[in-house]
């Protein structure tokens, strides 16, 4: 071999340290792949991992040669930031996605305060304040089918979407919800022996103490409501409705067992599971949606409705505030569809309420919706009322009692 010139051999010590620089930084660079790359390989497949470490050989020989040229550091470059990627989404799953979204370790449930088909509402504390919290069981665990988890899982966002957005003294405050979570603490000894799904989601709001409208009607069946209180009510009710109605909301589920009354007997609109905002097109909403007993005959027949499908049910409603009393007690859910639809059946008016207030009920539960009020008119009939002079049912225990539902006598 020719000798080589001071230059060259200066040249080669130069490499020869570089490479023995760049042999140390792969070791130490092997090292750690060898603890983490379990973790950060999983689902690559090992191809991927061949072609990495082409011609390196086992990361953990000390006494291994490495050639730099052979090492892909650009593709394990690309491998590290997916596993990072993977751990930082992770983290952020942990974290907030919406607005709406709340701190579950500030929820504290307590008991039990209503079921329905689909969840549990129950008593509760978040940060300090008094709120109900309504839980929902998506069908997870194979009690129902994918279709109708799907539909549960929508009703939910919908419900969620509609309702955060809302701030008005007649609509029950929304708080916050959760959606999916597997975090959910139910007291192990709540006496309603109810299991959650999976992955639960809750929608919270606040307390009010009062219960239903529905319930409180049927605690006063007998000795019925001051006028002064049926005129409270309904105006409660219709300027939560007219406040909805301004933002483009149909309830598309107005009855008394969705309203909650506070401690003050102030009247508030609930439960918006199947709330949707108003289509520009009134042929895109369709469908039967709501409670048999409240709904408009378009929407019974399966036509294109609007908001006025509210004002319907707003009606009867009214009929039962005045009342205290059901809708059809004695009629299927088959003839009251039958009977509304093709017969105009509607609910027997006491021919002791004043005239002013059953001209608004024959109203809003015209046959055509056209021909029925804005909900904000409403509010001004109903604000026009005098109840000064009384005008409510008389109690069915006293000696005069009422006898507006009694066979008419006589020819």
């Amino acid at each position: 071999m020719a000798d080589l010139n001071p230059v060259e051999e200066d040249k080669n010590a130069t490499k020869a340290k570089e490479l023995e620089g760049v042999k140390d930084n792969m070791d130490s660079k092997a090292k750690g792949v060898e603890n983490t790359k379990k973790d950060m390989f999983k689902g690559v497949g090992s191809a991927s991992n061949k072609d990495m470490f082409k011609g390196v050989g086992s990361a953990s020989n000390k006494d291994m040669f490495f050639r730099a040229d052979k090492i892909d550091l650009k593709n394990l470059d690309i491998q590290l930031e997916k596993h990072l990627s993977r751990v930082w989404s992770r983290n952020l799953e942990q974290k907030p996605k919406e607005e709406w979204e709340i701190d579950l370790s500030k929820l504290d449930i307590r008991t039990v305060i209503a079921r329905g088909t689909y969840g549990i509402v129950y008593k509760g504390v978040y940060d300090e304040q008094d709120v109900a919290v309504k839980v929902l069981d998506w069908g997870e665990d194979g009690m129902a089918t994918q279709a109708e988890t799907a539909g549960l899982r929508a009703s939910f966002q919908q419900e969620v979407a509609v309702w955060h957005k809302l701030d008005h003294p007649n609509v029950t405050k929304f708080i916050g919800a959760s959606m999916g979570t597997s975090i959910l603490k139910i007291p192990s000894n709540n006496p309603s022996g109810a299991s959650l799904p999976s992955r639960a989601c809750c929608v919270i709001v606040e307390y009010l103490p009062g219960g239903t409208l529905k319930h409180y009607l049927i605690r006063n069946r007998r000795k019925k409501l001051a006028f002064k209180i049926v005129i409270q009510l309904a105006l409660d009710l219709a300027r939560g409705l007219s406040y909805l109605h301004s933002k483009k909301i149909v309830h598309r589920d107005v009855k008394t067992e969705n309203m909650l009354l506070d401690a003050h007997r102030n009247l508030k609109i609930a439960d918006f599971g199947v709330a949707r905002v108003e289509a520009q097109n009134p042929k895109d909403m369709t469908g039967e949606t709501g409670t048999l007993g409240y709904m408009a005959p378009e929407v019974l027949d399966g036509k294109p409705y609007n908001r006025r499908c509210d004002v319907y049910s707003f009606g009867i409603c009214l009929w039962e505030i005045y009342c205290c009393d059901m809708p059809y007690p004695n009629l299927s859910f088959v003839e009251v569809s039958s009977a509304v639809v093709r017969q105009s059946l509607r609910p027997e008016v006491p021919r002791c309420c004043p005239s002013s207030l059953a001209n608004i009920m024959r109203k809003c539960w015209d046959g055509n919706a056209e021909k029925r009020p804005e909900m904000d008119e409403v509010v001004t009939l109903l604000e026009a009322i005098d109840t000064s002079e009384g005008g409510g049912m008389i109690p069915e225990d006293q000696v005069n009692g009422c006898f507006c539902f009694a066979p008419v006598r006589g020819p």
